[in-house]
């Protein structure tokens, strides 16, 4: 019974501190991260437009991923701020 417990305490303790992380990421993580995140979806939409000769989808896979790359080096500007 203690075992059982003690499981349960355990894993309550790492889904507080998982949440706990995901509050408190340093916002030059963050935006690093989903800068990155942002490139790699612009790329994929970029090359989804090339194949289907769809301009538009191109265009806007351009643009997100120029949009991820700014966003990823403001993350890299706030690290250097320490923020």
């Amino acid at each position: 019974m203690k075992n059982v417990q003690i499981n349960q305490m355990q894993g309550t303790f790492y889904q507080l501190e998982n949440r706990y992380k995901e509050t408190h990421m340093k916002s030059s993580v963050r935006d690093k991260a989903e800068g990155a995140f942002h490139e790699v979806k612009g790329m994929v939409k970029e090359t989804a437009g090339k194949l289907t000769e769809n301009k538009v989808l191109q265009d806007e896979g351009t643009v997100e991923k120029i949009a991820g790359k700014a966003q990823a080096k403001i993350g890299q500007f706030k690290k250097v701020l320490g923020k």
